[in-house]
């Protein structure tokens, strides 16, 4: 299996998603990721997600899903011994992974300019909600926080039901995809010159993101308004009623409409004006809806799923996650990686891997989430820590 970063080792500072998530992608791709946690409890994730009784252990579903592959030490970087070893790894790692709220880093005496003495080549990210300077940078921030601020929730819904956050937390996950791609980008510049800041904004990595949305008003002054499932470039595009739920279909070319109105019975409308060009289905778009779901109640979403890729159109089911995650095209593909016994759990653990292939194979980790401070002795032994400082770090 291809590892393109297994010749770095990263130290991941980071907490519940953003950062971890960012780590993640790094693990995925080869790199050594240790992960250090404090001492009364590590990660916040540890105890978050769907089953108590993990979360009672410190081995939370929502810790689980962003974490396999790491290493875990424990380390109080306020204990002087804890920081003396912190920095003798800061001297031999190659990224420094963090999402503390601005200022953090220097109140504990461990700033990028005091680290970048110790490492000169030392790539460190930090990932925040507003970034590292402006009026906002040190206001604290989570995802939700992050898409009112953006826009996303102002162009999530219909106008009677929205604004509406985004079912996932979309910037923390942009935020962690964003500071994983400039890392490997630092990484790839020579030895000797690769040292770097990195000042990842999830305000602006999610703005970025948008597309359209952002382009609209920059170039056009248009602002985006909530349309719901509609797509605001091209009709018929959405989400349509068949008999048993919905199914999407973009048919955004005319020989696309085309094909799908002989599909669906009615080739009549393709000749109709209200339909014929693509600026006239823009105008007509709910008129044009109402007939296309006349047509498709008569049968299944599955059935229209397939016939319309069978003419060249775009269409798909609309899927819940367990539909998804047990659809063919996932399994056979091998995106879900599972640990059949995973240590602090008991039993089998799957998780979602990196969601691309190298050469033909999905990135895999070699190991499974970490018990908090599992790999503390072993990392604390091989910086130099003596024997008698690791009992003494390893029971405080």
């Amino acid at each position: 299996m291809r590892r393109p970063l297994a010749a770095y080792t990263v130290l991941d500072l980071t907490n519940v998603l953003a950062g971890p998530f960012c780590g993640h992608q790094l693990a995925h791709m080869g790199a050594r990721v240790i992960k250090v946690e404090t001492p009364d409890g590590g990660d916040l994730a540890r105890e978050l997600g769907a089953d108590p009784e993990l979360n009672a252990r410190h081995m939370g579903v929502s810790f689980l899903a962003q974490n396999a592959g790491k290493e875990s030490i424990v380390l109080d970087l306020k204990d002087d011994a804890a920081k003396a070893a912190f920095l003798k790894l800061v001297a031999r790692a190659d990224v420094l992974l963090e999402n503390f709220r601005p200022g953090v880093m220097q109140r504990l005496g461990l700033s990028y300019e005091r680290l970048k003495q110790l490492n000169p080549d030392l790539v460190y990210c930090a990932i925040s909600g507003f970034g590292q300077d402006g009026p906002y940078a040190s206001a604290p921030a989570y995802d939700q926080i992050i898409q009112g601020m953006s826009g996303v929730m102002a162009i999530t819904g219909t106008a009677d039901t929205g604004p509406l956050r985004a079912g996932y937390p979309v910037a923390d996950t942009v935020g962690g995809l964003t500071g994983a791609f400039a890392i490997a980008a630092a990484l790839a510049a020579p030895k000797g010159s690769r040292g770097v800041f990195i000042d990842v904004s999830m305000l602006e990595a999610t703005l970025a993101t948008m597309g359209w949305a952002v382009s609209n008003w920059l170039v056009a002054g248009v602002q985006a308004q909530r349309v719901g499932n509609e797509n605001m470039t091209a009709a018929p595009s959405g989400a349509f009623r068949a008999a048993d739920g919905l199914v999407n279909i973009a048919a955004n070319k005319q020989e696309q409409f085309e094909a799908l109105m002989r599909e669906i019975g009615r080739e009549d409308l393709v000749a109709d004006p209200r339909f014929a060009r693509r600026e006239a289905r823009l105008k007509h778009r709910y008129e044009l809806r109402a007939l296309i779901e006349e047509q498709l109640m008569a049968k299944p979403a599955a059935h229209w799923a397939q016939a319309l890729v069978a003419r060249g159109v775009p269409a798909g089911e609309v899927w819940d996650v367990p539909q998804a995650l047990a659809a063919p095209q996932i399994r056979e593909r091998g995106f879900i990686e599972c640990f059949p016994d995973t240590p602090g759990v008991g039993r089998e653990v799957c998780v979602a891997s990196a969601g691309y292939k190298l050469d033909g194979q999905a990135p895999r980790v070699a190991a499974p989430p970490p018990r908090l401070g599992e790999h503390t002795a072993k990392i604390l032994a091989e910086i130099g820590v003596d024997s008698a400082t690791i009992e003494r770090m390893s029971h405080e």
